[in-house]
């Protein structure tokens, strides 16, 4: 493969080699004439590290009393949802000024047996520590078998609530004030019957309610699992493409009356079919309307550009997200719609499976270049599978950061886990500014390099200190909680923009100008995989010792301007407050 390579805009090339994914899948499905070549080791991702070697996270979890430990129901099967399962949300469901903790379980698929622990609640207690809320708060589902979560105030009440999507009927739970839920699924109308991934609220048409879209990865069940075998030829996961099941989304609009209507016909979304697994909701063409991107699996992405009239009509291919510079469709798993280069407009970068590098669609006025680059954000990942991501300015030096969760889903021949074959170390590059990256040492940021198969990550200051931690689901292993020691390079500044209800305005943009420098956040916590993140925006400063303005740009509202602020503080961006 290049070292280098960048595609024409919106270049639309024959999908000639869909066989390589499932070649590297496993599959023994061929269309490619050369098969990838074998991952480089694990240890050439670190050759061009950061030095010297300072840790940026500790993990905390068993201090923490953070003790949930996921478990997939692997048993011997390899049914499908095993490999998926696992996501996380960070929300302050009581108010505290805290963000707690949701974990979503799986459990056995088997028909025969009721063993499926549930989901879990963490509150925090403060000064790192957490408390199991589980049963108190009525959080734990009915038995379903979990995926991911999004959280956030669907009803505009003040209070955050959390949406699971499940194999099967996803489960709305609403927050009752009182440190307790109600599931309101059936009443809501949010249940469906598919296998939910990822999914996110957001406001599709401006009536001041929250909508909802989930992906769906695929038409599945027992009986139609099918027998697969990794390169040893030992029995393995399938790849999606054997099943020949893609799925249609789901679009959910709110009512306003604590209900919502399925129109994903109406609004056009059953147009296309993919194996959905990540998702990003945002104005990408610069409208003011926001549009959905979704990453498929060894499936051609969609772009779902918002026509204003309650339609949809996925553009990807005309705009370049599609596919890649080749025409090849690759394994989508999670994604961040990131501000690469600060200048306001959204690009994409999504993860991808082992031998395939994670992509990034830079965004240039809603027309998308694939761009592979050796100091990208998308070096070093040749080796993994990417699932969990998210950006964040975790040293305060003004440049992001990312943060990549690893996991295989095809058994491999580096056992960096004698337990568990499909293990990998996460990664941590540093931004160095002008679209570069670097490798940070020790891998994935921590004292002692950790391998699982990590699935969802959720992005967040657990602490309130000013700089962003991590919380990682492993598949069949314990949680990890990573707590942000990194050395900090300059100042920083938080703040909550909240809509004239009092709640987060989820996809509204911050604009920051700070000792002559601009800066771009966005109100998107429902986004990476499976996960959701903290709905607050975060800035590293650099030097600058003062904020002297700040712009919101309101969902399908005006803009407001605020400040001057202080730095090292946390502020809240009411709308409605700031000058026009």
């Amino acid at each position: 493969m290049e070292a280098s390579r960048t595609s024409l805009r919106g270049a639309i090339l024959p999908l000639s080699c869909v066989g390589l994914i499932a070649f590297v899948w496993g599959t023994g499905l061929s269309g490619c004439s050369k098969p990838p070549s074998s991952p480089a080791p694990v240890s050439t991702a670190a050759q061009h590290a950061t030095q010297p070697a300072d840790p940026w996270f500790e993990e905390t979890a068993v201090n923490a009393r953070l003790d949930f430990r996921h478990a997939s129901g692997a048993s011997g099967h390899f049914w499908m949802p095993e490999m998926m399962t696992g996501g996380v949300g960070l929300l302050d469901y009581d108010g505290d000024g805290y963000l707690d903790v949701f974990c979503v379980n799986g459990g056995s698929l088997d028909s025969t047996t009721t063993n499926r622990p549930g989901n879990k609640l963490y509150r925090n207690l403060g000064n790192w520590q957490f408390e199991d809320v589980t049963e108190r708060a009525r959080v734990g589902g009915s038995g379903q078998y979990g995926m991911g979560c999004a959280c956030a105030d669907y009803d505009g009440d003040g209070r955050t609530d959390i949406y699971v999507t499940n194999v099967g009927t996803n489960i709305l739970h609403h927050n009752n004030g009182d440190g307790t839920f109600t599931d309101v699924t059936r009443d809501a109308g949010v249940g469906g019957e598919s296998w939910g991934t990822s999914c996110a609220f957001f406001d599709y048409d401006g009536d001041g309610h929250l909508d909802l879209f989930v992906a769906n990865y695929l038409k599945w069940s027992p009986a139609r699992e099918l027998e697969c075998f990794s390169h040893g030829g030992l029995r393995d996961y399938c790849s999606p493409l054997n099943y020949k099941a893609p799925a249609v989304d789901s679009l959910y609009h709110n009512k306003g009356d604590g209900t919502f209507e399925n129109v994903t016909v109406s609004a056009g979304l059953d147009k296309a079919y993919g194996n959905g697994l990540g998702v990003a909701c945002a104005d990408f063409n610069g409208d003011g309307r926001l549009d959905i991107f979704v990453a498929n699996d060894a499936m051609p992405n969609q772009l779902w550009i918002n026509q204003g009239n309650g339609k949809f009509v996925d553009e990807a291919m005309i705009r370049g997200c599609a596919v890649n510079t080749y025409g090849v469709p690759r394994a989508g798993m999670g994604v961040a719609a990131v501000d690469l280069d600060q200048k306001g407009w959204l690009d994409l970068f999504v993860t991808h499976l082992v031998g395939e590098d994670n992509g990034l669609f830079m965004n240039v006025k809603g027309y998308f270049t694939d761009t592979l680059h050796p100091k990208g954000p998308g070096s070093g990942s040749l080796p993994f599978t990417g699932f969990g991501v998210g950006f964040a300015d975790f040293d305060h030096d003004g440049h992001l950061d990312l943060y990549v969760a690893n996991g295989r889903v095809k058994s491999g021949a580096r056992n960096l886990d004698p337990t568990d074959p499909y293990a990998e170390p996460n990664s941590l590059l540093r931004g160095l500014g002008g679209g570069q990256f670097e490798q940070v040492s020790p891998q994935g940021g921590v004292v002692q390099s950790r391998a699982a198969t990590s699935r969802g990550a959720a992005f967040g200051d657990l602490d309130n200190d000013g700089d962003m931690d991590v919380v990682i689901i492993n598949r069949d292993g314990p949680v990890h909680l990573l707590r942000n020691i990194a050395r900090k390079q300059g100042g920083w500044i938080i703040f909550r923009a909240l809509s004239r209800k009092h709640t987060d305005a989820i996809n509204a943009s911050v604009r920051v100008e700070a000792a002559g420098k601009v800066y771009w956040r966005y109100v998107q916590p429902n986004q990476g995989y499976c996960s959701s993140s903290d709905p607050r925006v975060h800035f590293g400063l650099d030097s600058a010792q003062k904020v002297e303005r700040v712009t919101v740009r309101w969902p399908y509202g005006a803009e407001e301007s605020f400040g001057p602020f202080e730095v090292g503080r946390i502020f809240e961006l009411n709308e409605g407050k700031g000058q026009k």
